[in-house]
């Protein structure tokens, strides 16, 4: 004990004096740190020493092994995770699930201004990568167990914890999924709080609402390509198939799928749109009493975080093309990410970006399905979101509370189907331009994160002991 205690003071010493206050803040500070320099992308990374790290934590702070599962699926050493579980007093009520992805997105050190897998604290913002995405809150729901273990937490629903690997990567082990069919009685749950929502700010960080995930959009990759003889490059063919791969990219790029709208959507439109103010909040209000609106839809086109959740989407993230220097090219092809809206389905799409693409040599084909189609939104269970609107009530008054549907995907697409309903609660306050999650300089203002860890600790204390 001694040693911990001087451990924590010396981390404590070397900390801004804005990251030193609250209980117990210097720790999760350092938990968070430890995340986040943990290496856990696919292709260096090892979310297994991340889960034995954590599992560690646990157990100083009194878990017993019989209540720490950490596992791993056959021939994948490093893609393993960790439930942890605390037992609630009555049997006869359904645990709470706190659910976590420790895999992050690759990240280059020669793209970044500052080293991706270092904690940098500059100018109010935590920089890393995972910082975001989403290793602030596996540290809020880690530091959260932690602390109920530490002060004798008296809980009725037993608290589980997930934390899992393969949420980034489409192609790889989900660790989520591997749970949901080997291990569904481990994680069994009557609802599960996951990554996807969260406050919203404006671009002076003013907070603006607070939402709750109970929709999202489906994922789904689509491989696009053209075959050909080819030939030396000295001898050019108006039939090249990197030239015709191009004029199917910039017809796809100039597509938009027709705009939907759903109860979340048009709730969450209309409660941001006083939030927001200015053209953009008028045309939320519009669009919240109209879908129909075209003028209000076309506005809100322009406003990337909206049109995002307006229709599915469907974007160019990689090419591959030709097979040397001096030779025209034999095979050119490209991956298109598409985000479908809920009630449109990927074949749907493919058949439409075939036909949008207007050429019988470029072959559209579905790749890389991630999981099954989600029937519908979650149900606005009161028990999830009754919580969640006392306390931002209490820390943020004032702030609406919505549901949303994320414009991402998450983990809760393996969970639900498998009768664990799955809503994103976060606290955290993100940045309109999505703090530069899955892309450079990834980032967390560094109130938002101990805010975000305030109300999570809070949040699930009530959550625990829900009748």
């Amino acid at each position: 004990m001694k040693i911990l205690i001087g451990t924590a003071l010396a981390v404590a010493l070397t900390l801004p004096a804005a990251a030193q206050t609250g209980p117990g803040q210097a720790r999760f500070r350092a938990l968070y740190k430890e995340l986040v320099e943990t290496n856990t992308t696919l292709s260096a990374g090892d979310c297994t020493l991340l889960a034995g790290k954590i599992a560690a934590h646990l157990k100083t702070a009194g878990y017993p092994d019989a209540n720490l599962h950490l596992f791993t699926a056959p021939g994948l050493p490093k893609e393993g995770g960790l439930v942890a579980m605390l037992p609630g007093s009555d049997p006869h009520l359904k645990a709470v699930l706190l659910l976590g992805h420790i895999d992050v997105v690759e990240a280059r050190r020669e793209d970044w201004t500052r080293d991706p897998f270092t904690l940098i604290e500059e100018d109010g913002y935590f920089y890393g990568r995972g910082t975001a995405d989403m290793k602030a809150q596996v540290a809020a729901w880690v530091d959260t167990m932690m602390r109920f273990k530490e002060e004798g937490f008296k809980n009725r629903r037993t608290v589980k914890m997930a934390l899992t690997c393969g949420e980034e990567t489409s192609t790889a082990f989900n660790g989520a999924s591997w749970l949901s069919t080997h291990e569904r009685d481990l994680i069994d749950a009557e609802f599960a709080l996951n990554e996807g929502g969260g406050g919203r700010l404006d671009a002076n960080g003013k907070p603006l609402m607070m939402t709750i995930q109970a929709a999202e959009k489906f994922p789904q990759n689509y491989k696009l390509e053209v075959t050909n003889p080819g030939g030396h490059s000295s001898r050019p063919m108006p039939d090249n198939a990197i030239y015709r791969l191009a004029a199917g990219l910039t017809k796809i790029s100039a597509y938009a799928f027709p705009v939907q709208a759903s109860d979340i959507t048009r709730q969450y439109f209309a409660k941001m749109a006083p939030q927001r103010g200015g053209e953009i909040g008028a045309a939320m209000a519009a669009f919240a009493k109209d879908p129909s609106d075209q003028k209000a839809a076309a506005l809100l086109q322009t406003d990337p975080n909206s049109n995002a959740i307006l229709h599915t989407t469907c974007v160019a993230t990689l090419l591959n093309a030709g097979h040397a220097n001096n030779a025209l090219p034999q095979r050119a092809g490209a991956n298109i990410n598409c985000r479908i809206f809920p009630g449109t389905t990927p074949d749907q799409v493919r058949a439409t970006l075939q036909e949008v693409v207007a050429d019988p040599q470029i072959k559209v084909t579905l790749v890389d399905k991630r999981s099954e189609v989600p029937k519908g939104p979650q149900p606005l269970n009161p028990k999830v979101f009754g919580p969640v609107e006392r306390l931002v009530a209490k820390m943020w008054p004032g702030i609406p509370v919505t549901p949303a549907m994320s414009a991402g995907a998450t983990d809760g697409a393996f969970l639900t189907p498998a009768g664990i309903p799955t809503y994103g609660v976060s606290g955290m306050f993100g940045d309109p331009d999505g703090n530069g999650a899955h892309g450079l300089n990834e980032r967390m203002r560094v109130k938002s994160v101990y805010q975000g860890r305030d109300f999570l600790y809070e949040a699930v204390k009530i959550y625990a002991n829900q009748r």
